[in-house]
């Protein structure tokens, strides 16, 4: 009977010394296993707890997240990851707005009136700028900048041509 008890003893003993030798990490070495997967993300951090893994952060991608919580999971001693992260919204290209013309109608008429006397000139709006064109003799061009610049309108284009 005492060799029993002293076999059920050691047996016993054994046994808690069996488990006992399942070493089980610790949250700080679990931090730092984490901390080094997770540096791959510069806008991710991850924080351990009791073996679970709580991933925060942003992510440009969510195959990007989704990988980092495998790598996560695969660490031995992690229990869990709980996914507190994020996507970044997807960008689109905004279209540029159209407008038929920079030029206000008020200063493509006011203009006109001011070159209406002189032949051969001609007021039009190219490309959003005010264009003046035609052909016009040296005198009548000077007349032309004179008016135009005396109504302080800012840029237009001088495509006249002096014979």
């Amino acid at each position: 009977m005492k060799k029993t008890i002293a076999m059920a003893a050691l047996a016993i003993a054994v046994s808690f010394g069996a488990v006992s030798c399942k070493k089980k990490v610790s949250d700080a070495d679990l931090q730092t296993l984490a901390t080094t997967v997770v540096t791959a993300n510069p806008g991710a951090s991850v924080e351990v707890k009791d073996g679970v893994a709580h991933l925060s952060g942003t992510f440009e991608t969510q195959e990007a997240k989704d990988a980092m919580i495998k790598q996560l999971k695969a660490i031995t001693g992690v229990k869990e990851v709980m996914d507190m992260a994020k996507v970044k919204p997807a960008v689109t290209a905004v279209a540029p707005v159209e407008t038929k013309s920079a030029v206000d109608p008020m200063v493509q008429q006011k203009v006109q009136d001011a070159v209406k006397d002189i032949p051969g000139v001609k007021v039009e709006v190219v490309n959003g700028e005010l264009t003046l064109t035609g052909s016009v003799s040296s005198a009548d061009a000077r007349k032309v900048k004179e008016s135009i610049d005396a109504l302080k309108i800012g840029k237009y284009n001088n495509k006249l041509t002096v014979k």
